[in-house]
């Protein structure tokens, strides 16, 4: 079975940073212990080695070698040992050397003696156990007369391994309070970088609730905070997206219900009578043309769909906007005839190829002069022109209507928002999708539309289009070459 430890991520950090914390004190502080020590040592060494050499300049003035080595015993605390061939003399003046001296004089082993030739100039250390104490020897050789003898200087090392244990006794304090420091910064730092995340978490889970009112406290401006600051900025695109969704469900079953409740009442009235049958054709009529609002509101709700989700490409080409307008003006004859209105046409120049889809386009501008018609009175005058700027054309639709009020106008492209209201059958009163799938066209070609308004002056539409020969674009998987 899986052990459960350090299940969190917060467990894990503070168990890693500590351990890092003491591996960093512990190699610091080892490292600093032994190179003091190694200093100590060398110092040490460095006098017994200047003893040594005062013994050979105090012998090369002929001074007496048992004076000699007393007054450098007794200077330095030492125990000088003076082998020659036959025997082993020492010389000291601390007490503590007693009992060396007495085992050193009792040695008759001249393989002792032999060994120690052999490593004249060599320092050693080593522990004499009958006396207790650490010692360091150098082993020098001097000339008696005509022979040659062995010094073994010994000095004791028991004050050096006494500092050396102070120090790291008070080393191993000052660690412990580093490693207690360490260890309060790590679980601060930890639990500052995780509370973030289990925030999160506690708002992820309100959110799966469908309570998206929740926010991150953001603190600092550190990679947590910014994770905080990006994730509210998803949350209000959730709570928005949400609340659209919402309204999109409650205006579509809105828009259904509306229709389909009259023409239920009119066909059974129809049915039991109530409707006379020499008056069918009447409410047929108005059946049918509830059928196609209804079909017509589907198929722009299906488009609407479609362009969001990206199922529709686009099928760039090159074409002359101003002759596309001219198409489509010529569709709207019949409705501006009957309503005795006016098409007022101006383009800057005969022609103005640009790169776009050519039929996504129409179906732009139909939708641009359908409103245009619609809300201008009988009698007005609906004005379409072009004009370009350096790598874009810009093509305006102004009519002369009712207007937008302004506080409308930053939702005209909301979808089913409309500026009238009013939910009942009208000419003037479309699905409230037209304006969505013009603008959702218009982005999807990369480039903008805006809307100008006032009330009782007109609305115009001014959306722009890529011109032809400025720039090179991919599409559908290949280049599109400069014209």
């Amino acid at each position: 079975m899986r052990k459960l430890h350090f299940r969190t991520i917060f467990s894990r950090m503070l168990f890693m940073q500590s351990i890092a914390s003491v591996a960093v004190i512990l190699l610091i502080g080892g490292t600093l212990a032994l190179v003091v020590r190694v200093q100590n040592i060398q110092a040490v060494q460095t006098a017994l080695y200047a003893r040594s050499q005062a013994i050979d300049t105090a012998l090369s003035e002929e001074y007496p070698i048992d004076e000699v080595l007393n007054e450098v015993a007794a200077e330095g605390g030492f125990l000088i040992e003076r082998i020659d061939g036959r025997s082993v003399r020492s010389y000291y003046t601390d007490p503590k050397w007693q009992p060396y001296s007495e085992y050193a004089a009792d040695r008759t082993a001249y393989h002792e003696v032999t060994s120690a030739a052999s490593t004249v100039g060599d320092f050693h250390r080593r522990y004499f156990r009958s006396a207790k104490l650490p010692i360091m020897t150098l082993y020098r050789s001097i000339a008696v007369g005509e022979t040659t003898e062995v010094l073994l200087i010994h000095t004791d090392l028991s004050d050096l391994n006494r500092r050396t244990g102070e120090m790291l006794i008070w080393m191993l304090l000052v660690s412990l309070l580093a490693f207690l420091g360490a260890v309060m910064l790590s679980y601060y730092n930890a639990h500052r970088l995780i509370d973030p995340f289990v925030e999160i978490n506690h708002i992820v889970r309100c959110y799966s609730r469908g309570d998206f009112t929740q926010r991150i406290t953001l603190k600092g401006h550190d990679e947590a905070a910014q994770l905080g600051r990006s994730f509210n900025e998803m949350a209000e695109q959730i709570k928005d997206l949400d609340n659209t969704r919402r309204s999109f469900v409650a205006n579509v079953s809105h828009e259904l219900r509306s229709p389909l409740t009259s023409m239920k009442g009119f066909l059974e009235a129809m049915q039991d009578g109530t409707i006379l049958e020499e008056n069918y054709s009447e409410y047929i009529g108005i059946v049918l043309a509830e059928t196609r609002r209804m079909v017509t509101m589907v198929n722009d709700l299906l488009d609407l769909s479609r362009i969001e989700s990206g199922m529709i490409e686009l099928h760039y080409e090159t074409f002359d906007i101003n002759e596309l307008i001219r198409r489509t003006l010529i569709t709207f004859e019949a409705r501006l005839t009957e309503r005795q209105m006016e098409m007022d046409v101006r383009f800057a120049q005969e022609q103005f190829f640009v790169f776009a889809d050519s039929t996504k386009i129409g179906q732009v501008l139909r939708n641009l002069i359908d409103n245009a018609i619609k809300y201008s009175d009988t009698g007005k005058t609906v004005c379409v022109s072009t004009y370009s700027m350096r790598k874009e054309v810009f093509v305006t639709v102004k009519d002369n209507g009712i207007g937008i009020p302004q506080e409308d106008i930053p939702h005209v492209f909301d979808r089913f928002y409309k500026v009238e209201k009013a939910h009942t059958p009208s000419p003037t009163v479309g699905s409230g999708l037209g304006l969505s799938i013009v603008k959702r066209i218009i982005e999807q070609h990369g480039q903008t539309i805006t809307v100008r308004s006032a009330r009782g002056r007109g609305t115009q539409f001014t959306f722009s289009l890529e011109r032809a020969g400025v720039m090179k674009r991919m599409t559908d998987g290949g280049k599109h070459d400069e014209a």
